[in-house]
């Protein structure tokens, strides 16, 4: 008994399948409209990585299939190469080259000519990538590492600026991981990809929108004061839930001048649990530090009110379907898939390991810190120094060391009587450790977990640079390992 026959897809069915595939339909979806299996549009799908090829065009300086069909009229009625090149109002060498290369004067066919023609014009060239064994090397440890291409792209750039020859685009890394017909990186550093994706998908569109309910007494992020919206003044965040199954979430939240991000663990998505946990994670930072929260649509935050009241913190909310007014936070979220996959449940992970976390993503370049590490801006850690022998262990001195913009690491050391402060019962344990910020000004942000340091003129006698001198206005609790 003879195999079934299938029928393959014609150039306009293929057109209609790209179609389909880019406006975000599922394979089961474009199998039924052509009336063929989902396997056998994966087929077709696949091996470009879901990225549609680009639509051939002839050259306008090539020979056309009609301009060929005159050559062959031209070797019929033995006129030479010359003769047949005036009529076609072209070169005398385009016309002999035409014939030597498919087959010579006496066996050259026009149809054959034009379809060998059609198919020694693909010649395909090889990637940047293919073509440079070092560059192809640095882009894979990097992707190890968890980075996504356009931070490496904008980390080759900024490493050397002026040598193209080391610099390669995100889109490159990109097809040269889905079109694995290329060689060039192995499909292993797929699952460093945060999508976790062997094919590129378009997202489909809603066309029920947010069908959620409504919040009361909201303050529109429209009333949000102006300093929030250019990212000039540090101490405003965006916050959102990150959910997994089983009811498992983790709050987190961005501050939109050093994009420095915090995670907390919450145990539900009620608005109690969400609530108190976010004036929990507030208390943890001084009011310099924490001015107003920028929230979505989400019934979590109908108790918006109780936190102001705890905290003195103002919440806006985005407009509805608007999540792009939370960028910096929609961002990291993205970023924050890498480590904690969808499908995942979230409440196995410890305050700890999300303390982890959040380090890790604070010392990854960022496009919009121009491929700086948060850390490289504005982050400082400051843990204790142990005293040499001849000191006396009364004296606790602290040292704090400070990547400043320029990526220089300064060091200073404080003494307990120097920071403590008799007036406010401050006191600095051996044990402390504490996060600084510190912005490209020379400003740093420092105090003690427990209790805010005064701001005033002893502290920042206490603190003196090789270079410049410092002043100091508040600080954020340190990320333990």
């Amino acid at each position: 008994m003879g195999g079934r026959f299938h029928r393959g897809f014609t150039a306009a069915e293929k057109t209609e399948l790209w179609d389909r595939w880019k406006r975000g339909e599922s394979l089961k979806a474009i199998g039924r409209a052509f009336g063929k299996p989902s396997s056998s549009i994966y087929f077709l799908v696949a091996p470009h990585g879901g990225i549609r090829p680009a639509q051939r065009r002839r050259s306008r300086l090539a020979l056309t299939l009609a301009e060929r069909e005159v050559i062959s009229r031209g070797i019929t009625a033995d006129q030479s190469a010359r003769s047949i090149a005036k009529l076609l109002g072209r070169s005398p060498s385009t016309v002999s080259r035409e014939m030597s290369r498919n087959g010579g004067y006496n066996r050259y066919r026009a149809a054959l000519a034009d379809e060998d023609a059609w198919a020694r014009s693909r010649r395909p060239k090889r990637c940047k990538l293919a073509n440079s064994p070092r560059l192809r090397q640095a882009v894979a440890g990097k992707l190890r590492l968890d980075w996504s291409p356009e931070q490496i792209a904008g980390w080759l750039k900024r490493t050397h600026p002026e040598d193209e020859c080391n610099q390669v685009s995100h889109e490159t890394i990109y097809r040269s991981l889905f079109v694995q017909t290329r060689g060039v990186l192995k499909k292993e550093l797929l699952s460093h990809l945060r999508s976790k994706r062997s094919m590129r998908r378009s997202k489909p569109v809603d066309p029920n929108g947010d069908r959620r309910g409504h919040i009361k007494d909201i303050i529109s992020i429209r009333q949000r004061p102006a300093a929030v919206e250019d990212r000039a003044v540090p101490g405003h965040w965006e916050g959102d839930l990150l959910s997994g199954p089983n009811n498992s979430y983790i709050a987190t939240l961005v501050e939109r001048h050093t994009r420095y991000v915090m995670l907390a663990k919450v145990a539900g998505k009620d608005t109690q649990t969400v609530v108190s946990a976010l004036i929990k994670q507030a208390k943890k930072l001084p009011k310099e530090l924490y001015k107003s929260l920028t929230w979505d649509r989400g019934k979590e935050l109908t108790d918006h009110r109780r936190f102001t009241l705890a905290t003195k913190i103002d919440v806006y909310f985005c407009d509805p379907q608007s999540p792009w007014q939370r960028g910096s936070n929609e961002n990291s979220n993205g970023l924050l898939r890498q480590y904690f996959p969808k499908g995942t449940d979230l409440s196995v992970h410890s305050q700890a390991y999300l303390n982890k976390v959040a380090r890790q993503l604070n010392e990854r370049p960022r496009e919009t810190l121009q491929f700086e590490t948060q850390r490289d801006s504005t982050l400082v850690l400051c843990r204790p120094v142990e005293p040499a022998p001849q000191e006396q262990t009364s004296s606790d001195r602290f040292g704090i060391s400070v990547c400043a913009s320029s990526g220089r690491s300064l060091r200073y050391s404080i003494t307990r009587s120097a920071c403590a402060n008799k007036a406010s019962g401050i006191t600095m344990s051996s044990a402390l450790a504490v996060c600084i910020l510190i912005d490209k000004s020379g400003a740093i942000l420092f105090t003690p977990p427990a209790r805010r340091v005064a701001c005033n003129a002893r502290p920042v006698t206490t603190l003196q640079t090789p270079s410049r001198s410092t002043k100091v206005i508040g600080a954020v609790p340190h990320a333990s390992k």
